[in-house]
């Protein structure tokens, strides 16, 4: 899942972005609330992480234009402990979930979970494709009831297959929700993870559809 984070503290920015990124997220990084504008409006997130207290552009003005433009990503909104009227303000301009500094980092990542389970229309916590289950609370993967170790990136692809099971993602969809801007995507490591998350979870289970991208399978089942 691609996350955008706009924070202007220097090391809350920078334990956050790590923090996620362990959690499986990957993570691009606004300074001010002028580059976090930009950055919604242009890019794809799942999901996002905004201070409203930001340099430049304040973060309500930010999440105005993003609801303006048509930018529909879940957005979890941090405020200063006394700033209720900014959380409000957050709300009506279109936030869907607040935090309020100093907060626990474990509570911030199931605030995540609970807002990319409501945008893909799901209730339970875990992911599951026949006897192929996620869980992301844990950031754990078992088949048969027995734990698959994957890397980051293998974790990452699986995980988005999953949230959009049913559905053929293309090769750039998934490049643009699994890594941050500075990835090089002229490159073919997509293929290089799918074959070889296939060899951990079966072949079968990602299926390839010619000119359009791949399509999660539970072998077991339907297709």
């Amino acid at each position: 899942m691609r996350l955008l984070l706009a924070e202007d503290d220097p090391d809350l920015a920078h334990s956050l972005r790590l923090s996620l990124a362990d959690a499986g997220y990957a993570v691009d990084l606004a300074r001010d609330g002028e580059e976090a504008a930009f950055l919604g409006e242009t890019e794809p997130y799942d999901v996002v992480v905004l201070d409203l207290g930001l340099p430049v552009l304040d973060g309500v003005s930010v999440l105005r234009r993003w609801r303006a433009s048509g930018m529909t990503a879940p957005v979890l909104i941090l405020t200063a402990r006394d700033g209720w009227a900014e959380k409000v303000a957050g709300f009506d301009a279109g936030g869907d979930d607040y935090l309020t500094k100093p907060f626990n980092m474990p509570e911030l990542l199931a605030r995540l979970r609970a807002l990319l389970r409501r945008a893909a229309g799901r209730a339970s916590a875990s992911l599951a494709s026949g006897d192929l289950v996620l869980d992301p609370g844990a950031a754990l993967v078992t088949l048969a009831g027995q734990p698959v170790r994957l890397t980051s990136l293998e974790y990452r692809l699986l995980h988005y297959l999953m949230m959009h099971a049913g559905r053929v993602v293309s090769r750039t969809d998934l490049v643009e929700h699994l890594y941050d801007q500075d990835f090089d995507r002229d490159s073919n490591t997509m293929e290089v993870i799918i074959a070889r998350l296939r060899k951990k979870i079966g072949a079968d289970r990602i299926l390839t559809q010619r000119g359009l991208g791949y399509r999660l399978a539970d072998p077991a089942g339907a297709g």
